[in-house]
């Protein structure tokens, strides 16, 4: 039955989405807490302990029937997933969040703008650049291991973003991720270990807040993109996963204090336009020719609101 214009649908995909974003962000923030205790490596093999806890009873992967591709898909996936968190906590624990959050955007953004059907579409990579010009004055050349680890952290994005379609096309999704993340798990576990000491890294205090950042920014967000992606286009969602950066710059204000200079504030809202225009502007391409109706779900040429949130912090 087709929707009524009245039906609350957009709306409550809209919250979901944004609820998504913030979800990521304020739970980055919350594992640059732990670096104090566990280190950033140990931190991240908390954060994989707790969502894969979560996820594998949200998704229940053991009843899901696995072909070897799948499998290896998952394990890939984990692969790629465990070092993005790894080169992402070690960049956080040497920049703003906001920077680091921005810079690893770059990793979907460009995945979209290579993919791009056309230059107009293209042409948004110059006020990515501005951006990140932008945010590169402000740093100083102490800060050149934090950039590599946020720029490597963007690879891995990229690598996601490729590895997500696959995943979705072989039908494993949360099954998939959640796999991916015991996957991951497992390979961290011990060297979180050996990094933090066991005595650090099992103290019932430490390991709540790791389960809580597990959770905040890998089970909710992935759950939620999911719930939204039903109920929005998926150039509506791409606009609002643009977000991160911005929310990314308040969750580090808010909770760890950190305040960032005007140039570096433009740059991020440079990036955050840029993915607002590599996102809609096919769309309005394909509306001024007059060709075909807004693409549904699975039709968008692959952009940044196909990777959803779980991706960033």
């Amino acid at each position: 039955m087709t929707s009524s214009p009245t039906t609350p649908a957009p709306a409550l995909g809209t919250a979901l989405a944004v609820t998504s974003v913030a979800s990521v962000q304020f739970g980055a923030a919350l594992a640059a807490h732990l670096f104090s205790r566990v280190g950033p490596v140990g931190t991240v093999s908390l954060r994989l302990v707790g969502a894969a806890v979560v996820l594998c009873l949200l998704a229940r992967p053991w009843r899901r029937h696995w072909s070897g591709g799948d499998a290896r898909s998952a394990m890939l996936f984990g692969g790629v997933f465990t070092c993005m968190n790894v080169t992402l906590y070690l960049a956080l624990d040497r920049l703003p969040l906001a920077t680091v959050i921005t810079l690893e955007f770059l990793g979907p953004l460009t995945v979209a703008i290579v993919t791009a059907g056309s230059w107009a579409t293209r042409v948004w990579a110059v006020p990515a650049a501005a951006g990140v010009l932008l945010i590169g004055g402000e740093l100083s050349g102490g800060d050149t291991a934090g950039v590599a680890f946020a720029l490597a952290a963007a690879c891995c994005w990229a690598a996601y973003v490729l590895l997500s379609g696959r995943m979705g096309r072989s039908g494993s999704g949360l099954a998939g991720l959640a796999t991916g993340c015991v996957f991951g798990a497992l390979i961290m576990l011990p060297v979180g270990l050996l990094s933090a000491g066991v005595g650090d890294l099992t103290r019932p205090s430490t390991a709540a807040i790791g389960l809580a950042v597990g959770v905040l920014s890998s089970a909710i967000p992935y759950s939620l993109d999911l719930l939204a992606l039903r109920r929005l286009a998926t150039a509506v969602f791409g606009v609002l996963t643009s977000l991160n950066p911005g929310v990314g710059a308040i969750a580090g204000y808010l909770v760890l204090g950190q305040s960032l200079p005007a140039a570096t504030l433009i740059g991020v809202g440079l990036v955050m336009v840029a993915s607002v225009g590599v996102t809609v502007a096919p769309l309005l391409r394909a509306r001024n020719r007059i060709i075909a109706p807004v693409p549904s779900h699975g039709e968008l040429i692959v952009d940044v609101g196909t990777v959803g949130n779980v991706g960033s912090g």
